[in-house]
């Protein structure tokens, strides 16, 4: 049986960046499904460095994980596998649930049956689990407003007001992380993986590592894929001088971090000793409003100024912006990519593969 670094989903955005920042001391296998919303031709990723071992498959399949886990022994588990995107999740629940849920749990019964152990999970979850997350009252009291119902969109109410009826701001305070709340069907799936994994690591006396990622962005991410990769869809509208349209009033509070960010964040945590389980959040802890990033996109290809169309779409959280103090203590004050540097360097790969 050959050890090695297993990464669900690695042939993935996220995954691919992991791979080329891994040391070469064991096998790396990557897992994936290679599903055309994602993987267009459905053949290997040419970001996926060329020594990673990938096998396609389906994180559900039993026999699948049967036979995997009688070739090989993951030390370190990256569990990346997951279906994405809040809107969709809505009206592709079952499709969400199955992935998410039960191939998580199939992965863990494979891993039952051989006996096996890894050093360590280290699983990417999302900032979905909080939903619309803390909001802070004008007295400074934190209260979670939970959903904005369809009729509050379509009145346009943006914001929430707090329990007496006043003005109220978000919150990224720390205290939020101890109280997820999502409100879309791929933020539940999110936080139920969340709890099959620390119920049978805290059984299995294995480390586990939670990692909520925020808005993730950079080059390399599927143009392709239209419930992800807003930034990608803002360049390729711009490029062709179209006018951007800004959902709601275009003051989305959203925390967008660059894939080197998140990879180099995710390739630390593999050399953790933390005992039990470790969340954290992984962002730049900066507020960038859609507005404001449709308005450096579109001056950067000389576009049309964007235009708020006051459009929603059910499921959306108001705001979304990380407390990066828990990622600073753990991975090192290191800093991030700014939105602009960011946005440049995915305006070039796009130029460069001739998307745009």
């Amino acid at each position: 049986m050959t050890a090695c670094i297993l990464l669900t989903g690695g042939a993935g955005f996220i995954g691919c960046e992991i791979a080329r920042l891994l040391p070469r001391d064991l096998e790396i296998v990557a897992v994936d499904n290679l599903h055309p919303q994602v993987h267009r031709t459905r053949e290997r990723p040419a970001a996926l460095p060329s020594d990673v071992r990938l096998e396609v498959a389906d994180v559900r399949d039993a026999a699948f994980w049967d036979d995997f886990f009688g070739r090989y022994e993951p030390e370190i588990i990256y569990h990346l596998a997951a279906e994405t995107g809040t809107g969709q999740s809505l009206t592709e629940s079952s499709r969400h649930a199955s992935v998410n849920v039960t191939g998580t749990a199939e992965m863990l019964d494979g891993l039952t049956r051989k006996g096996l152990r890894p050093r360590r999970i280290i699983l990417s979850s999302s900032r979905a689990v909080y939903g619309e997350g803390a909001w802070q009252s004008g007295s400074g009291d934190l209260f979670y407003p939970g959903a904005r119902s369809h009729a509050q969109l379509a009145a346009g109410q943006w914001d929430f007001t707090d329990p007496a009826g006043g003005p109220a701001r978000p919150s990224s305070h720390e205290a939020a992380r101890v109280h997820p709340r999502p409100t879309s069907v791929y933020g539940a799936t999110k936080l139920t993986q969340e709890h099959i994994l620390e119920a049978w690591t805290g059984a299995m006396g294995v480390p586990l590592t939670i990692l909520r990622f925020q808005n993730v962005y950079g080059p390399g991410q599927s143009p392709d894929n239209a419930y992800t990769g807003i930034i990608t869809l803002f360049h390729r509208q711009a490029k062709a001088g179209k006018t951007i349209e800004v959902y709601e009033d275009g003051a989305i509070g959203r925390d967008f971090v660059f894939i080197d960010d998140v990879a180099s964040a995710c390739a630390a945590a593999a050399t953790h000793d933390t005992p039990g389980v470790e969340t954290i959040d992984i962002g730049s802890g900066v507020a960038t409003t859609i507005h404001d990033a449709a308005i450096t996109i579109a001056g950067y290809h000389g576009a049309p100024t964007p235009v708020i169309c006051g459009k929603f779409r059910d499921g959306d959280v108001r705001w979304a912006v990380a407390d990066a103090t828990a990622m600073k203590r753990v991975f090192g004050d290191k800093p991030c990519v700014s939105f602009e540097q960011g946005s440049d360097a995915v305006a070039k790969w796009l130029v460069a593969q001739g998307i745009i």
